[in-house]
């Protein structure tokens, strides 16, 4: 971080190609579906513009996510939520495994589609913490900095919207 606040922009390009696909699946995730990379190439400019801002001795993963989350948000005020089969092409991105037997790949596939039901009918504050947590792997306190969040919220949160899926998925 001192190279690039030095102005050195190849330690920049470096960060960029760290974290460019995680910030990708976050704004898929999110609800950015084929707009991810707009938004995605819009947080990074504006993570450069801000880098006088940034805290010393903080994550920069998570407050890039954090940037990349709100310019999601600001892509979906305004226009309709992105359909499921957008959010169902993320996961598939993010990694499943089908098991060998048709019969098994085809409840796997009928139990996949009703989780990411329930996790789209979400409230948008749930939603945003199981996405974090589960498909993008974040600790509780890289989650609670990527949304803007204290940590106990994180957990409420997760407590909230882990009961809700339980309850759907016991009818699936």
């Amino acid at each position: 971080m001192a190279r690039v606040r030095a102005g050195d922009t190849a330690a920049y390009a470096q960060l960029v190609v760290l974290h460019a696909p995680i910030a990708k699946r976050v704004a898929v995730l999110s609800g950015a579906g084929s707009e991810a990379d707009d938004v995605v190439q819009e947080a990074f400019v504006k993570a450069y513009r801000a880098l006088p801002r940034f805290r010393d001795g903080a994550g920069f993963r998570p407050w890039l996510l954090r940037i990349v989350v709100n310019e999601t948000r600001n892509l979906l005020r305004g226009r309709t939520r992105r359909s499921l089969r957008e959010l169902r092409l993320a996961s598939e991105e993010v990694g499943t495994r089908a098991a060998p037997d048709p019969a098994d790949v085809a409840v796997g596939d009928a139990r996949r589609a009703g989780l990411l039901d329930a996790i789209d009918a979400l409230p948008d504050d749930l939603r945003d913490v199981v996405t974090c947590r589960y498909l993008l792997e974040l600790s509780e306190a890289e989650t609670a900095e990527t949304l803007g969040v204290p940590p106990g919220t994180v957990k409420s949160r997760l407590h909230r919207a882990l009961a809700s899926l339980r309850e759907v998925m016991s009818d699936v």
